[in-house]
């Protein structure tokens, strides 16, 4: 909650993979807040206020699991809406000619993408999502310590620095400073 708070200001990015990463400690404690408690939020060094706060933000989370039936795979829709909200600023950024080293860095990543997906066998994944499934996939490898292997590692990079620039753009996007002189020219009109 406190982590996720902060990430969702500072970085959308992080924000998302920190979350999936909670609906997998979520599943991995089997839906269950009093596990969760005793392995997630016990160890969280706050006061017992920030704590009770902490159970009830897993236990809604828990609630919004079963509720949306993803208590075993997927994401809930809070997520999927972040990733719905990048994907549209992906569009629209692409389509603005004044963002050509966006449009540099997204047509540098989709061979990476296009390739990702075909391994994957989900067709059905957009870009964003698909760029996400790769971060994700890579963090749980650094987790495990599993070796990763050059080819992923470059593809991984790449893809990085494309989310990290999308994510910043999110944030100015949210200011309503990404697309400024769009009004600037609405206002002469």
């Amino acid at each position: 909650m406190i982590i996720a708070s902060q990430k969702r200001k500072e970085n959308i990015a992080e924000y998302l993979l920190y979350m999936w990463q909670i609906e997998d400690i979520i599943r991995a404690n089997g839906l269950d807040l009093d596990k969760i408690k005793a392995n997630v939020i016990g160890h969280f060094p706050a006061d017992q206020e920030t704590l009770d706060r902490m159970a009830e933000w897993y236990e809604s989370l828990i609630d919004m699991m079963r509720r949306e039936e993803v208590e075993k795979k997927g994401h809930l829709q809070i997520n999927r809406n972040i990733i719905g909200q990048l994907a549209d600023l992906n569009n629209r950024v692409l389509q603005d000619p004044r963002f050509a080293d966006y449009s540099r860095e997204f047509y540098k990543t989709l061979p990476y993408i296009v390739e990702l997906r075909a391994k994957s066998g989900n067709e059905k994944a957009g870009e964003i999502e698909t760029c996400f499934n790769a971060l994700y996939g890579t963090l749980l490898l650094r987790l495990q310590h599993k070796e990763i292997s050059p080819e992923t590692l470059e593809a991984v990079t790449q893809i990085g620095k494309f989310i990290a620039l999308l994510a910043q753009y999110f944030h100015l996007d949210e200011e309503d400073k990404l697309f400024k002189e769009d009004e600037k020219a609405e206002d002469m009109g």
